[in-house]
């Protein structure tokens, strides 16, 4: 489903059930909280959480990672989190529905670029003067400051390493057209923006013809889901896959699963990130749980679960490896030209 189509599915079905509305209780709305930036913010902002006394998340995070953030969180405030979890699509299909029917229950939403950047068109998050921007990298901060970047997806290549040698990797893309790797080859069924950065860094005709003699080849077993192209990695029935998420092969790796990972060129990287909506019931819990993941403490959290942050303040191996970031503006503008493209490329082969 694309990102435009999301709104209109989310409105025309009743697939997501409203809970009852949460209004903002009468005094600071979100804006108002989000903007303030007097000397006694963080006390303004842990007194004002304190009294609203709960926080909603809707994220696309697996559990267990925005888990551990959230657990960070409540044992240092004492305010209890309740969390949303779904595809990014769906976490955009939700907050738009519910702004829209004027049923408010998200406080943040943590999810992909592109889906916050569709929140911000759809005027339902509010920018925050946190003092924490000031530490991230510049591909993290909009314009708009409506959502900012908290970490890096970064795709990568991953390989099960009882079936393929460190030795045999390729060092360039069109080693994949190589016939030692038939029927060994997967990618993830809808990652256009990964194939957008590698045009742009390839150059068009080159990355096309590169692509399509791959799969010609070779053939390419199109799955839905990062998560699972990585574990059927692990689990050897795709032996090198195009498109993971470098944390989640990491994560597996360091539970010693046969699997590592490794990049071509640059690195591909899109920023995910965070928002605080701007009919928030819970303002100042918002806006203080905003903070807090853009803050070193958070950042290193997210380090610690292999992700990669986006403060400078926090290191990563990944920091010393090139990437060539995704835009999500751009990406949102021109989805239907890539994921067309992704299609052709990608859609006919052996799944």
């Amino acid at each position: 489903m694309t990102l435009r189509n999301v709104f209109a599915a989310g409105l025309a079905a009743a697939a997501i059930a409203l809970p009852c509305a949460a209004q903002v209780k009468a005094g600071a709305t979100a804006p108002d909280v989000a903007s303030y930036a007097g000397p006694d913010r963080v006390q303004r902002l842990v007194d004002g959480a304190k009294k609203e006394g709960e926080l909603s998340i809707y994220t696309s995070a697996q559990s267990d990672d925005m888990g551990a953030l959230v657990a960070a969180f409540e044992k240092k405030y004492g305010i209890k989190v309740s969390m949303w979890r779904s595809s990014s699509e769906k976490v955009l299909q939700r907050a738009v529905t519910e702004a829209r029917a004027n049923h408010h229950t998200m406080d943040i939403a943590e999810t992909n670029g592109p889906e916050l950047e569709s929140m911000h068109r759809e005027k339902i998050l509010t920018a925050v003067k946190s003092p924490y921007l000031a530490d991230l990298i510049k591909p993290a901060i909009l314009p708009h400051g409506e959502w900012v970047g908290t970490r890096l997806n970064v795709f990568a290549l991953a390989y099960n390493t009882n079936l393929v040698k460190k030795e045999e990797l390729p060092k360039t893309w069109e080693d994949l057209a190589n016939p030692k790797w038939k029927n060994k080859l997967g990618i993830e069924q809808e990652d256009s923006d990964w194939l957008a950065g590698q045009f742009a860094e390839l150059g068009e005709a080159r990355a096309k013809k590169v692509f399509k003699d791959i799969v010609a080849a070779n053939g390419i077993s199109v799955r839905k889901g990062h998560t699972l192209l990585t574990q059927l990695v692990v689990s050897g029935e795709i032996p090198l896959a195009l498109t993971v998420y470098n944390y989640k092969a990491e994560q597996l790796k360091k539970k010693s699963a046969p699997i590592d990972w490794f990049t071509i060129g640059p690195a591909i990287a899109r920023p995910n990130g965070i928002a605080v909506a701007k009919q928030a019931p819970h303002p100042h819990a918002a806006v203080l749980f905003f903070d807090f993941e853009l803050s070193p403490e958070g950042q290193k959290i997210l380090a610690e679960r292999d992700f990669v942050p986006t403060s400078k303040k926090v290191d990563t191996p990944l920091n010393k490896i090139p990437m060539k970031f995704i835009d999500a503006r751009v990406q949102l503008d021109e989805y239907q030209k890539w994921e067309k493209l992704y299609g052709e490329l990608f859609s006919g082969s052996r799944k």
